[in-house]
């Protein structure tokens, strides 16, 4: 299995040069290791070091690694789909137990509200931003 290329570990012990033997020892190992899934191998040792105790500076730069390399992995193999206002505003309103006639005379009437809320309507600028300031949230995710 291949882990991770040699010359990305060379490029970064040239600037972390205190890790290069830890770095190539893990090498070694994940190298011959028979893992069905890196990602949740390479999870699971930075839990392990996340909760260790004194990490030493090596053990730091590791974890920092392979921090980088989950992240890395898990932006490429399983992205976020970009919300839309109305899924923000419905996600808003569920996880804050927000009703609709919570949110009359801040968007506008019951029939406004309503039309919002269900979709049929879209959210004006106006209205975003008072949602914005409703939920103390950032007005950009209700345009």
């Amino acid at each position: 299995m291949r882990v991770i290329s040699r010359k990305i570990l060379r490029d970064y012990c040239q600037s972390h040069g205190s890790v290069c033997n830890a770095l190539y020892d893990w090498y070694r190992v994940a190298s011959k290791a028979k893992w069905k899934n890196l990602n949740d191998r390479a999870i699971e040792l930075a839990q392990e070091l996340e909760h260790k105790a004194n990490r030493s500076l090596e053990e730091d730069a590791i974890l920092e690694l392979l921090v980088t390399l989950i992240e890395k992995f898990e932006d490429e193999n399983y992205p976020i789909p970009e919300g839309t206002p109305h899924s923000m505003l419905l996600h808003l309103m569920d996880s804050n137990e927000i009703k609709q006639e919570n949110l009359v005379g801040v968007i506008g009437s019951r029939g406004v509200v309503s039309e919002v809320v269900n979709g049929k309507r879209s959210i004006s600028k106006a209205q975003a931003k008072a949602l914005a300031e409703f939920f103390s949230v950032d007005v950009g995710l209700f345009i």
